[in-house]
C-alpha cells in the first residue's frame, strides 16, 4: 500500500521515471509473494478443514445415533452403528495422521499454539521477559530452597521441609 502510495505521488513527476521504474519492479515482487502466499495458505488450510469436516461429521453421526436410539429405530441404529460411524472414524483417523504428517512442512498455519507463542503474548502483555516466563520448572524447583533462603530469614529447618514437600508433591 506504501508502496502504490509513493507510486501515485511522483507518476506526474517526469523527473522521476527510474524511481517509477522501481516502485513498479518492488509493487509487482509484493504482489507475487502475496499471491504465492496466498496459495501456500489456502492449501494448508484445506488440509486442517478436511479432518475438521470429519470430526463434525462424526459428531452429527453420533447424535443422530442418540436420536435414533430414544426413537428405538433399530434400522437406523444399526446403519449408524456398524456402518457410518466407524467409516467417518477411520477418515478422520486418515485425516489426522496426513495433517500429523503435514504438520512439519506448514508454513502459515498451525493447529496447536506452542508454549513460546503463549510466552511471547503474555511478554508483550505484562512486560515480563520470556526467558523468566520459560525458566523450566525443574530449574524453579532446584532454586526454590535458595530463593525462600532469602526471603525468610532464621527457619532454615522450615524452608528445607517446605522445599521437599513441594519437590515430592510435583
Amino acid at each position: 500500500v506504501q508502496l502504490k502510495m509513493e507510486y501515485e505521488v511522483i507518476k506526474h513527476d517526469e523527473h522521476a521515471t527510474g524511481q517509477q521504474k522501481q516502485i513498479t519492479a518492488q509493487i509487482e515482487q509484493h504482489e507475487k509473494e502475496l499471491a504465492d502466499l496466498t496459495e501456500v495458505w489456502q492449501s494448508e488450510k484445506a488440509l486442517m478443514q478436511g479432518a475438521q469436516g470429519f470430526r463434525e461429521e462424526l459428531d452429527n453421526a453420533k447424535i443422530a445415533y442418540g436420536k435414533a436410539e430414544r426413537d428405538s429405530d433399530i434400522a437406523e441404529m444399526s446403519r449408524l452403528k456398524y456402518s457410518v460411524i466407524p467409516e467417518l472414524e477411520k477418515k478422520l483417523a486418515n485425516a489426522e495422521q496426513a495433517e500429523g504428517q503435514e504438520q512439519v512442512t506448514f508454513k502459515l498455519l498451525r493447529t496447536k499454539v506452542t508454549d513460546n507463542e503463549i510466552a511471547e503474548v503474555v511478554s508483550a502483555a505484562t512486560g515480563i521477559p520470556v526467558s523468566k516466563m520459560l525458566q523450566g520448572e525443574r530449574e524453579k524447583l532446584l532454586n526454590m530452597e535458595s530463593f525462600l533462603h532469602k526471603r525468610v530469614i532464621g527457619q532454615d529447618e522450615a524452608v528445607i521441609s517446605v522445599s521437599n514437600a513441594v519437590r515430592r508433591s510435583r
